[in-house]
C-alpha cells in the first residue's frame, strides 16, 4: 500500500532520557541512541520515500538528516507541524509537572480541545497550525493524479513529535480514545494515513484520511488495548 502520508516521531533526544518536558524551538538534539535509530529507519524502509519532510526543530531535523543520508531523498523543512508548546512547564521534569500536562493532553482528546497549558498551546491551537500542511501535503503529492504521475508513487514521510502526532491522528484518523490516550509512540514509531477517494461527477474527490497503522498496531484500534507506559511527549 503505498500513497500514504507517514508521520514519524523522532528519534531519543537527551530530553527524553531526562524525561524533560521539551518543545520550545529549536529543543535539544539527539542521543547518539536517537541517531542510530533514525538510521535504522531509514534502512528498514521498503523504498525511499516519495518526499522527505521535517519539522522546525532541531530534534525532527536530525532525524531526517539521518534518513535523508541512508535514502538519498533531501529533507525539507515545514512551518507548523512542531511539537505542542508546553509554555509554563517548558524544562519541567517533575511528576506534578508531567501530570499536569497529561490532564490538559488526554482533556484534548476527549473534545476540549480549547483547553490550554498554562503559558502554552491549545489543542485547538496545534490543529490549527498543523492540519493545513497535512492538506497541503495530501492536494500537492497524494490525489490520484499526482500518483499516477510517478512510475513509483511510495510515500510521503514527514518527520515531527509524538504529541501533536496522536492529536493529529486522534482529529482526522478515524482512531478515538482511549487507544489514543493509552498508546504513545515510541522514538522513530509511525501514523500511517491513507487518504480515501470517492468517484462523483466523474472525479475524484477526497473523502477523509484512514489510520492504517499506529505504533506496532495495526486497525482496529480498540479500547481493549493495555496502556503503554506513557511519554508525554510521545
Amino acid at each position: 500500500m503505498t500513497g500514504k502520508l507517514i508521520l514519524v516521531r523522532h528519534g531519543e533526544t537527551e530530553g527524553n532520557v531526562a524525561k524533560i518536558l521539551d518543545t520550545r524551538l529549536p529543543g535539544l538534539p539527539l542521543t547518539e541512541r536517537g541517531v542510530a535509530q533514525a538510521k535504522s529507519f531509514g534502512a528498514s524502509l521498503a523504498a525511499p520515500p516519495r518526499r522527505l519532510f521535517c519539522s522546525e526543530a532541531l530534534r525532527a531535523r536530525q532525524t531526517a538528516s539521518c534518513i535523508e543520508a541512508v535514502t538519498g531523498v533531501p529533507a525539507e523543512v515545514l512551518d507548523g507541524v512542531y511539537e505542542a508548546q508546553v509554555g509554563e512547564l517548558e524544562g519541567e521534569s517533575s511528576e506534578s509537572a508531567h501530570d499536569t500536562f497529561q490532564e490538559i493532553y488526554h482533556a484534548w482528546h476527549l473534545g476540549d480541545l480549547d483547553v490550554r497549558v498554562p503559558g502554552g498551546e491549545s489543542g485547538q491551537a496545534v490543529l490549527d497550525r498543523y492540519l493545513p500542511v497535512v492538506d497541503r501535503l495530501r492536494a500537492d503529492l497524494l490525489t490520484p493524479a499526482a500518483l499516477a504521475a510517478e512510475p513509483a508513487p511510495g510515500d510521503v514521510l514527514l518527520v515531527s513529535h509524538g504529541a501533536a502526532i496522536r492529536l493529529v491522528a486522534r482529529a482526522i484518523g478515524g482512531v478515538a480514545p482511549p487507544f489514543t490516550t493509552h498508546n504513545h509512540l515510541d522514538n522513530t514509531e509511525t501514523v500511517e494515513l491513507l487518504p480515501r477517494y470517492v468517484e462523483r461527477d466523474g472525479e475524484p474527490r477526497f473523502d477523509g484520511w484512514e489510520c492504517v497503522r499506529w505504533g506496532r498496531y495495526t486497525p482496529p484500534f480498540g479500547g481493549d488495548v493495555e496502556p503503554a507506559v506513557d511519554d508525554p511527549m510521545g
